[in-house]
């Protein structure tokens, strides 16, 4: 006897696999392979969360959508659909084709018509393909002369970013908002996230391999960037490594050579001080992406060692 699902069972699957996904992610902190997102079970039989070709996962047994995947890209290479944030500071999903009345596309329909929470998929790269989970997601409209869905981020509180910008400022200051809110919901764990992968789970300094005590660190801060950041303009590096290359007590040059700031070389100190940054000083870095379109931009390596220079003799 083939089951009917009614409303509630499809509510109760979203909730128990964004609970179960949380859960497996740490809360977005950590990546998923495929087969790992897949190892999902729902009332004790298997349920894919994922579609295996397709952008939007409408399982047959339902008439809404339940999740949605953007397709990892190299630096460089564009991505099949155009996927973006808007004006207005919320991202966009783009139909699958042409036809707004194709299943997935009336299943995203479906979906927010009924205020139904969805799951998002964002590929980050390595082998097997890892995904960054965002979830819950919201669509709060649909934009059909662009054919593309207007999509919400719930934050940790399950606050939207609609919700929490002011609907009484001026529209300038609530779109500058939601655009640093996506920035810090989607943008930067989609970046610590590729950027981790691309370094293998290794900090680049000093090859510590346990992603509790590793960051995604710009070369350049992201405020000057637009769109999601670039591998390119990252480093994985433990903490300790992190705070020394954001305060200028490391450098890395262009040559990806680590140097240390000579007043810290001079002191005595710990262990800390003289195994964890002395004597890294005129070593190569210790762990570089395989793929040689992710390694660090030289270019902007080159900005931030000048100010480290300048730093030193200021």
């Amino acid at each position: 006897m083939v089951r009917k699902w009614s409303h509630f069972d499809d509510l109760r699957l979203r909730q128990e696999a964004i609970a179960w996904l949380k859960v497996r992610t740490d809360d977005g902190k950590y990546s998923l392979t495929r087969e790992e997102i897949n190892d999902f079970f729902f009332d004790g039989e298997p349920f894919k969360l994922i579609d295996p070709m397709k952008g939007i996962r409408k399982p047959q047994v339902l008439d809404t959508a339940l999740s949605i995947m953007t397709s990892f890209r190299k630096p460089g290479e564009e991505r099949p659909y155009a996927d973006e944030v808007g004006n207005d500071g919320l991202p966009r999903y783009m139909w699958e084709g042409n036809d707004p009345y194709k299943n997935t596309n009336a299943g995203l329909r479906l979906a927010q018509e009924r205020k139904l929470p969805i799951i998002w998929f964002i590929g980050v790269g390595g082998t097997p393909m890892r995904f960054h989970v965002l979830c819950p997601v919201n669509i709060v409209g649909e934009e059909l002369e662009h054919q593309r869905f207007v999509l919400d981020i719930a934050s940790e509180k399950g606050l939207t970013l609609a919700e929490l910008a002011s609907p009484s400022g001026p529209d300038t200051i609530v779109k500058k908002y939601l655009v640093r809110e996506t920035k810090v919901r989607l943008h930067q764990p989609v970046f610590r996230a590729s950027v981790i992968r691309a370094y293998n789970v290794r900090c680049a300094v000093c090859n510590l391999g346990h992603e509790q005590l590793l960051d995604a660190a710009h070369i350049i801060p992201d405020s000057h960037e637009n769109g999601i950041p670039s591998v390119t303009n990252g480093l994985a590096l433990c903490k300790i490594h992190h705070a020394a290359y954001d305060t200028s007590i490391l450098g890395i040059t262009p040559d990806y050579t680590v140097e240390i700031r000579q007043d810290i070389l001079e002191e005595i100190d710990g262990p800390m001080l003289e195994h964890g940054l002395k004597q890294r000083h005129k070593q190569k870095l210790m762990m570089l992406p395989s793929a040689m379109k992710e390694r660090p931009d030289r270019e902007l390596l080159a900005v931030t060692y000048r100010e480290f220079i300048e730093k030193q003799t200021a």
